[in-house]
C-alpha cells in the first residue's frame, strides 16, 4: 500500500494549472518519471506504460515522454508513486517544498517539476513562477544576444565603411585610367570604322556580282532540272505503258487461253457424258431405229418423271457434281452458321473444310470455299485441305461479292454450283448462269 503525503485539506490536490506546462518544466518532469520508472513493478505501472518497462532511462524518456507526462497528469496513484521515489531520491528538496519554501539555490525548473509531481500547497504558483523565470531568462538571453549582435553589426559597419572608402579611391584611380584608355580606343575605333566602311563597300560590290552569277546559274540549273524531270516523266510513262501493254497481252492471252481450254474440256466432257447418258450406238442410225417405241430395258417417259428430285434432296447435289468440269463454290460462314452456329469460328471453318475435302475426294469436282474476311481479328494460319481452295474476302469486299466475282470469272457453259442460303446471292449467281443450292442441302449431303 502506498503512503500519501500532503493529503489533508491544506494540500494542493485541488489546485489546477490554467496554462500549459513550460517546456523546461515538462522535460524535468519526464526525467523524474523516467528515473522512478525503473524501480516500480509491472503491476504498479499504468497499462499504457508497461510496454516501456524494459527500456533504458534515456530511451524511455525519448520514446515514452508524452505517455509518461500524460500518466502523471491523469493518474493520481501513479503520480503518488513517482512522488515517493522522488522523496527518496531528493529528500531535502521534497521536504522544503512540503514545508512551503523552496531552497534558494535550487534550479527553478527542478523546483517546479518536483512541485508538479508532489503537488504540495501552492505548487501551481511554483510552476507558474518557473515558467515566468524561464521567460525572463529567455528574454535576458535574447537581450544579451541582441546587444552582442548589435555590437557585431556596428563593427562590421565600421569595417564596411573603411573598405568602401578604400575601394572608392581605388575605383576612382581605375576610372581615370579607363577614361584615358577609352579615348585611345575611340581614336582606334574611328580609324577601324573607316576601314570597315571601305571593306563593306567592296564586299557589297562583290556580293552583287556573285548574286548575278548565282541567279544565272540557278536559272540554267532549273531549266535543266525541268527538262530532266519532263524526260524522266515521259520515260516513266513510256515504260509503264509498255509494261501495261505486255502485262495486258500476257494476262489477256493467258486468261482467254485458260477460259477457252476450260470451256473446250467442259464441252468434250459434256459430249462424252451426253453420249454415255443417251447410249448412242457406235454405228450409223438405221431407218428402223427412228420408229418411236419402247424397247426392252429402256426407260419410259413415266420412268423419267419418277427420277425428278426435290430441291431439298441431297442427291440433287451429287447429280450436279457429276456434271463434267463442275465447280462447287461454298459460302462458308453461311453454311457453318446454318449447321453449327454455336461453335467458335475457327472450329466452324475446320469442320466444314474437312467435310468438303472428303466430298472433293469422292466426286473429283473443283471446290472453292469463301469466307468473309470482315469476321477476322487477325490473319488466319490455315493449311487448305486437299482438293479445296480456301479464299477470304479483302477489306471492304464481302464474301457475297467475292462469290459473284468467282462466278463471273467462269466461262459461259461451265456448270458452276453455288451453295448459299442468302437469297440475294442465289438470285445474283443465277442471273450469271450458276446453279444456286441451299446450305441445308449441302449439310444433309455432308452428314
Amino acid at each position: 500500500m502506498v503512503e500519501t503525503h500532503g493529503g489533508g485539506p491544506g494540500d494542493g490536490a485541488a489546485e489546477v494549472l490554467d496554462r500549459p506546462l513550460p517546456d523546461g518544466v515538462r522535460r524535468r518532469v519526464v526525467q523524474i518519471v523516467s528515473d522512478g520508472f525503473g524501480s516500480l513493478t509491472l503491476g504498479e505501472l499504468p497499462a499504457q506504460l508497461r510496454q516501456y518497462a524494459r527500456f533504458a532511462p534515456n530511451r524511455r524518456a525519448k520514446f515514452a515522454g508524452n505517455a509518461m507526462a500524460a500518466a502523471v497528469e491523469t493518474d493520481a496513484l501513479f503520480r503518488q508513486r513517482i512522488g515517493e521515489k522522488l522523496r527518496d531520491a531528493q529528500p531535502e528538496l521534497a521536504g522544503a517544498l512540503e514545508s512551503g519554501s523552496a531552497p534558494p539555490a535550487a534550479d527553478p525548473f527542478d523546483v517546479a517539476a518536483a512541485a508538479y509531481v508532489l503537488r504540495p500547497h501552492g505548487w501551481v504558483k511554483l510552476v507558474t513562477a518557473a515558467g515566468e523565470e524561464a521567460q525572463r531568462a529567455d528574454a535576458e538571453r535574447a537581450d544579451e544576444e541582441s546587444r552582442a549582435e548589435l555590437e557585431r553589426l556596428h563593427e562590421e559597419l565600421a569595417r564596411a565603411r573603411e573598405h568602401t572608402r578604400t575601394e572608392t579611391e581605388r575605383l576612382r584611380a581605375e576610372l581615370d585610367a579607363a577614361k584615358r584608355e577609352t579615348e585611345s580606343l575611340h581614336r582606334k575605333l574611328r580609324s577601324a570604322l573607316s576601314d570597315v566602311k571601305r571593306g563593306e563597300a567592296a564586299l557589297r560590290k562583290l556580293r552583287g556580282e556573285a548574286d548575278a552569277v548565282r541567279a544565272e546559274a540557278h536559272t540554267q540549273v532549273s531549266a535543266a532540272e525541268s527538262e530532266t524531270r519532263r524526260l524522266k516523266t515521259r520515260l516513266g510513262e513510256a515504260e509503264a505503258a509498255l509494261e501495261a501493254t505486255r502485262k495486258a497481252a500476257r494476262e489477256g492471252r493467258s486468261v482467254e487461253d485458260m477460259r477457252v481450254r476450260l470451256l473446250l474440256d467442259t464441252l468434250l466432257d459434256a459430249t462424252q457424258g451426253l453420249r454415255r447418258e443417251l447410249a448412242l450406238p457406235p454405228v450409223a442410225v438405221r431407218p428402223a431405229e427412228t420408229v418411236d417405241a419402247v424397247e426392252p430395258g429402256r426407260m419410259t417417259p413415266k420412268d423419267i418423271a419418277n427420277r425428278a428430285l426435290s430441291e431439298n434432296d441431297p442427291a440433287i447435289l451429287d447429280q450436279l457434281l457429276a456434271l463434267p468440269q463442275a465447280h462447287l463454290v461454298v459460302d462458308g460462314y453461311n453454311v457453318t452458321k446454318t449447321g453449327y452456329p454455336q461453335m467458335p469460328l475457327e472450329k466452324q471453318r475446320l469442320r466444314l473444310l474437312g467435310q468438303l475435302s472428303q466430298l472433293a475426294a469422292q466426286t473429283g469436282a473443283e471446290m472453292t470455299c469463301v469466307f468473309d474476311g470482315a469476321e477476322l481479328v487477325a490473319p488466319v494460319l490455315l493449311a487448305p485441305p486437299r482438293g479445296v481452295r480456301v479464299l477470304f474476302s479483302k477489306p471492304g469486299v464481302t464474301a457475297d461479292e467475292l462469290i459473284r466475282q468467282l462466278v463471273r470469272a467462269e466461262p459461259p457453259g461451265r456448270p458452276v454450283i453455288v451453295v448459299s442460303t442468302d437469297r440475294e446471292v442465289a438470285d445474283g449467281v443465277a442471273r450469271a448462269g450458276a446453279r444456286p443450292v441451299a446450305s441445308a442441302v449441302l449439310l444433309k449431303r455432308l452428314s
